[in-house]
């Protein structure tokens, strides 16, 4: 009885075959509605690798800052903490222009190939008339104030509550690492 079936089932995944395959082919239309997209995304595709390239001297910084103060006499460190600085600048100098750099050309094996894999050339096309249209810019361009008035907003209403979880949380982690923590404040 199976052999019977098998034949049938073949069948019908080679006939379905080509409609899938139809759909993911690549054609020099799609390979320029891609680029363009990708055009459009470079600036994000940039503010990520560059993110990426800053993320371990950020993670650096904050711990070269508490083992600065802890380990290095109060009269060197600010000339130590130069020296990392610079350090540090020199690493970014370095590093972001290449991760970005690197980032832009991948973008076309790695976004790209998904884009004309999974979306059709007419999706695309939609996609790039989208990110394009003046509206969405205005738009993006709002991000960064939307996010600041949500920001200040938040924090003006959560501070009461938050504040004192903040202090409990600093005063439980210097607890469990053995620091004695400074007496507080006369009010």
């Amino acid at each position: 009885m199976m052999h019977k079936k098998l034949p049938h089932l073949l069948i019908a995944l080679l006939l379905a075959l080509p409609v899938v395959a139809a759909h993911a082919q690549s054609t020099p239309a799609k390979k320029a509605l891609v680029a363009r997209i990708l055009k459009v995304q470079q600036p994000g595709i940039e503010g990520m690798s560059r993110s990426m390239a800053e993320r371990p001297a950020i993670a650096l910084m904050d711990r070269a800052g508490v083992v600065l103060s802890e380990r290095v006499p109060a009269d060197k460190r600010d000339a130590v903490a130069k020296e990392i600085q610079a350090d540090v600048k020199k690493y970014l100098d370095e590093a972001v222009p290449l991760v970005s750099s690197r980032a832009v050309k991948l973008a076309p094996t790695t976004i790209g190939a998904l884009l004309e894999e999974r979306f059709t050339e007419d999706e695309l096309k939609q996609v790039a008339v989208f990110l394009e249209s003046p509206v969405f810019n205005k738009y993006q361009q709002l991000t960064g104030d939307m996010q600041k008035v949500l920001a200040e907003k938040l924090l003006a209403d959560t501070r009461s509550v938050i504040d004192p979880k903040v202090v409990a949380l600093e005063q439980s982690v210097t607890k469990r690492l053995g620091i004695v923590a400074p007496p507080a404040p006369a009010k």
